[in-house]
């Protein structure tokens, strides 16, 4: 597989409105005006809290859902106007027990969605091995799938969506479920398809996953991008948003801190251990001085993750997180 100029996933002012014609004042907007475009090759996460509107976004890409407006192409085509010339191209990953057939094993599911995809004979059961291997199931490959764990099924969800050898793969909460070993073994897949030069949009709740796999992070809230960026970027652009950790700072220190301009909150344990968070660019290195001033030598500074960078931006922006 190779990379092409041609962006994997183009949207141009994408809406989506739920709601009746015979009852207007009833509609939802999951969608306004988003702006996306994903390279070909690029793990892109998409992070943002329930009815954000990221699973309607995927939904729209993979041509599960029409846009009420704007545009969205997948590999050049678009998916309103030409969704059979989008379908081989794109891989779904939706999560949950939606796509699965319970009464018949793993292997007896890839071999249906394989041949949807056109799969016959050999080529599918070489298909239908190599994947049940890399997901880990195997040796599970002929058990009744109602009887796996939810991770498990998760597991056969990614099977399932590199069925059709896809350029694109949308995946939808796909470590919900999961235990620790699995998750990080989904990681590792996920670094193997990239230096496959496939695409991979991933939508998630987990930081630490967004910032362990993907290129780039689109933080989205209420239908709208906040913003997008490498997660080391966004993480120094907030920067401002510093944690200073403390030790043994006595009471009239601590309240000392709390009246230092730029500082948002302080927490003071009954050991006389401080976390001081700052709002403010310069605060950091004053709420340093103001420590080593009253003798504290036991102290650290801890730039924010994704998880501080998301909850400062939709409060800075006035946003309640909901649809």
């Amino acid at each position: 597989m190779t990379t092409s100029d041609v962006p994997a996933i183009e949207v141009t002012a994408l809406t989506r409105v739920f709601g009746s014609r015979r009852r207007p004042d009833a509609a939802v907007t999951a969608l306004r005006g988003i702006d996306l475009t994903i390279g070909a090759g690029e793990v892109h996460g998409l992070l943002g809290p329930n009815g954000a509107g990221k699973t309607t976004l995927c939904k729209i890409i993979t041509t599960v859902l029409l846009p009420s407006g704007g545009t969205a192409r997948v590999c050049g085509h678009d998916v309103a106007a030409a969704p059979r010339a989008v379908k081989p191209l794109i891989g779904i990953v939706f999560g949950g027990d939606r796509g699965l057939y319970g009464r018949i094993t793993p292997r007896q599911n890839l071999a249906l969605w394989g041949a949807l995809y056109g799969l016959h004979g050999r080529r599918l059961a070489s298909r239908t091995d190599e994947l049940l291997e890399r997901v880990g199931l195997s040796e599970r490959a002929d058990d009744r799938v109602d009887g796996f764990s939810r991770g498990m099924k998760q597991r056969l969800h990614l099977a399932r969506g590199l069925v059709s050898d896809p350029r694109v793969l949308v995946l939808d909460e796909p470590t919900t479920g999961m235990d620790p070993l699995a998750a990080f073994d989904f990681r590792t897949l996920v670094q193997e398809l990239r230096a496959e030069g496939r695409t991979v949009l991933i939508t998630t709740h987990d930081m630490a996953e967004a910032e362990a796999v993907c290129d780039l992070v689109t933080l989205i809230d209420r239908g709208q991008v906040l913003v997008t960026d490498r997660p080391e970027v966004l993480a120094r652009r907030m920067s401002a948003y510093e944690r200073v950790e403390a030790a043994r700072v006595p009471a009239s220190t601590a309240e000392e801190l709390r009246r230092i301009p730029g500082v948002s909150s302080l927490d003071r344990a009954p050991d006389g251990s401080v976390t001081v968070e700052v709002s403010a660019a310069g605060t950091t290195g004053e709420v340093l001085r103001t420590l080593v001033a009253a003798g504290v030598t036991s102290l650290a500074t801890v730039r924010p993750g994704l998880a501080e960078v998301y909850r400062h931006l939709v409060r800075d922006r006035g946003m309640r997180v909901g649809r």
